[in-house]
């Protein structure tokens, strides 16, 4: 990886005695050389069109402000992270941000957008309007400034032709400004008093635009606690708000399942060559990872490729084992599309293609309880109705087994639940720009509300029977099947989004044939 040639001249002057703050390489900074640098460079463009999410970005920013008339609200995008000493993972912009600019992909680190309350009295507020939204970006770093060559970050020269304030605003509809007036921006007419405007933020995404907007309600004399509380009340709202999905929004998901089918297609299509080979594992999941850059920006979550004994371990994801003949492939996985909507899928493969009697009775019935969820699943009902449904087929069939040690009414009780020793983890969750969406609202409205037409959620039922369960006859032993579909709740109740996923015993074994061929 290069570093700038601003950093380079900072390190070393080319003389022998300058103090080294990097080594690596050596700069001129002449006049002569800088004169240089600013000429002869033609201009580069960037290609600039209004995304789709741009038609429904206004209806979203008026929902958000309708819940805080009068306040302004400041949602970053946040800052790259970095992952070793100089060098950053791949930025991925903040939920919220990406929400309600629709600016997904890694367009804008460190940009920030602002609701600003309008005025009362004024025309926007006679037509219902309690917000204007303002973005900050920085501007082109093009050939015209000396950036373009010293910025690592914003250069061109170093980042090729980007979205600067009139990009920006052609594609996202949203009137946009320096970044360098943010701090004016935020601090406007700030204060507690009568006709003060009191200002949130989206406090955990960019620790200096937090701080900033520390400052200036310290400056106004808010109480710091009470500030807080208002700042999660912001982000509460705004998850909230993501529960049901507009139109958009659900195109790129079915654009997210489509891709994720395509990844586990490639995966199998490569599973027999890498039976018994060490880490076979890792190349599954580098055959996933490649879909997953080739259809969209990423995977939407760290992938798990858990054979054999790893399959019942819930996050496994190092990934470095090795998948054998005869043994069980548990595979979670989902490609996020570059808007950053992101499948969740997951699928247990009989790694020769073709299931035991044993590994067929463990799936089938991980598969009826998946059943049982949909049909519980209806416009009304709660995701605790989803939950007990599930865990009714799993832990009736558990105690056919002769596993669970008490009856299954005394194991469904609160008291009881026994049977979770065998599937901990939850089996529904809300689905979209982040895997676990929705994380930030509130119980009540989460596990406790009704399902409404436009949310999407998992069902992903499993049975997990770890290596070391002495709890469970020896033949289960390292044997672990998760089913997990996505659902779309829709005015005639749910619909499979992943239907085209095989999953029935006899489709799962035609599809492994029909991609070893």
């Amino acid at each position: 990886m290069s570093e700038t040639i601003a950093e380079q001249a900072a390190s070393h002057d080319e003389q022998p005695n300058a103090d080294r703050v990097n080594n690596r390489t050596l700069s001129p900074r002449a006049a002569s050389f800088k004169e240089f640098m600013a000429s002869g460079w033609d201009n580069q463009e960037p290609e600039v069109e209004p995304l789709e999410s741009s038609r429904y970005i206004q209806a979203r920013l008026t929902a958000l402000g309708a819940a805080f008339p009068g306040e302004r609200l400041v949602i970053p995008a946040g800052q790259p992270k970095v992952r070793a000493n100089d060098c950053d993972y791949a930025f991925r912009p903040d939920t919220t941000f990406a929400y309600y600019t629709g600016l997904g992909q890694d367009y804008e680190a460190g940009a920030v957008l602002v609701l600003n309350p309008v005025d009362p009295a004024s025309p926007e507020a006679a037509d219902g309007r309690t917000h204007e939204a303002e973005l900050f970006v920085a501007p082109r770093a093009d050939n015209a400034t000396e950036e373009y060559y010293t910025n690592a970050q914003y250069g061109e020269y170093w980042v090729g032709p980007r979205a600067g304030l009139r990009e920006l605003a052609a594609m996202t509809g949203i009137e946009t400004h320096d970044i360098a007036q943010l701090a004016d921006a935020i601090g406007k007419d700030t204060g507690e008093g009568a006709g003060a405007v009191r200002v949130r933020v989206v406090r955990e995404t960019d620790p200096q635009i937090t701080q900033m907007v520390e400052r200036v309600r310290a400056a106004a004399g808010a109480d710091p606690d009470a500030a807080s509380h208002d700042d999660d009340k912001l982000h509460e709202v705004a998850a909230e708000a993501r529960m049901i999905k507009d139109e958009y929004e659900i195109g790129e998901m079915r654009k997210a399942v489509a891709a994720t089918k395509k990844g586990f297609d490639r995966i199998l299509q490569k599973l027999p060559a890498v039976l018994d080979q060490p880490r076979s594992e890792r190349v599954l999941e580098g055959a996933f990872n490649s879909v997953s850059r080739e259809e969209g920006n990423e995977v939407g979550y760290d992938s798990i490729i858990a054979s054999g004994a790893h399959a019942p371990i819930l996050h496994w994801m190092r990934n470095t084992g090795t998948v054998r003949s005869g043994e069980l492939l548990l595979i979670d996985a989902g490609v996020e599309t570059d808007s950053l909507y992101t499948a969740d899928i997951t699928r247990t493969f009989p790694t020769n293609g073709v299931f035991t009697d044993l590994q067929r009775d463990i799936y089938q019935t991980v598969l009826d309880a998946q059943q049982a969820g949909f049909e519980a699943a209806k416009v009304g009902a709660t995701y605790s109705d989803i939950h007990h449904a599930v865990m009714r087929v799993l832990a009736q069939k558990l105690h056919d087994w002769g596993i669970l040690p008490v009856s299954v009414e005394e194991s469904l009780s609160p008291e009881g639940q026994q049977h979770r020793r065998w599937h901990a983890c939850g089996c529904a969750h809300h689905l979209g720009l982040d895997v676990h969406d929705c994380a930030q609202a509130r119980f009540e409205a989460y596990q406790g509300a009704p399902i409404r037409p436009g949310m999407i959620f998992t069902i992903e039922p499993g049975l997990y029977f770890k290596e070391n369960d002495l709890m469970v006859p020896p033949e289960f032993r390292g044997i672990g099947v998760r089913i997990e579909d996505d659902v779309l709740m829709t005015e005639n109740g749910p619909e499979w989004i992943s239907i085209d996923i095989p999953k029935q015993i006899e489709d799962v074994e035609a599809w492994m044939r029909e991609m070893a061929r």
